[in-house]
């Protein structure tokens, strides 16, 4: 019997947010949005998600109003997390530490976080303890950690997010090319590969 999709009979707002982005793939979608991939091939490269299935999380992230898109060329579309998406980044923080407080490698955190404005890292809550404040995900930059497996991947966004990314900041890939488009106030960075 095929698992439904829905907790009808349960009273909870857990559930209700279980029923957008918790089924597979969702949240690694949403994740990969905040490390700035916005493109169908790229989410396809980088998660080794089966067409279908991203296709079909794509239409609901954009029909729940998580998601949004942007046309960029003949049946091509930018996927953007909108406000209501990007609200969802303390719980994907709050999941990344929890996955590396109870499931590091010896080595220590794969991912560490640090708030853009003052460089320091961002505690287990998402607040700078120098800022004391909680850091918009627009204002996160993300680097490996010593415990990151930096051999486990070799696509283009993989590679473009070995050095340090500010979170939101849209990734485009290209043929032989590895290439950040930086907004305006975000870090920009190109690598040749």
């Amino acid at each position: 019997m095929a698992l439904g999709h829905d907790y009808e009979m349960q009273d909870c707002p857990i559930a209700r947010a279980l029923e957008l982005v918790g089924e597979r793939w969702t949240l690694l979608i949403i994740r990969d949005c905040l490390l700035g991939v916005s493109r169908f091939n790229d989410f396809l490269a980088h998660l080794d998600i089966p067409k279908g299935i991203l296709s079909a999380r794509l239409e609901k992230l954009v029909a729940s109003g998580i998601l949004r898109k942007r046309k960029y060329g003949p049946r091509q579309y930018d996927y953007l997390l909108t406000e209501r998406g990007t609200t969802l980044f303390p719980i994907v923080y709050g999941l990344a530490v929890w996955g590396d407080t109870h499931h590091a490698p010896s080595k220590g955190r794969r991912r560490m976080f640090s708030h853009t404005t003052c460089g320091t890292d961002l505690d287990p809550h998402g607040v700078c303890p120098a800022c004391k404040i909680f850091a918009a995900p627009d204002d996160v930059e993300i680097r490996n950690g010593p415990g990151a497996e930096l051999d486990l991947r070799d696509d283009a966004i993989t590679k473009i997010l070995s050095s340090p990314h500010r979170l939101l900041s849209p990734l485009t890939i290209s043929p032989g090319q590895a290439e950040v488009r930086a907004s305006p106030g975000h870090m920009s960075r190109k690598r040749r590969g």
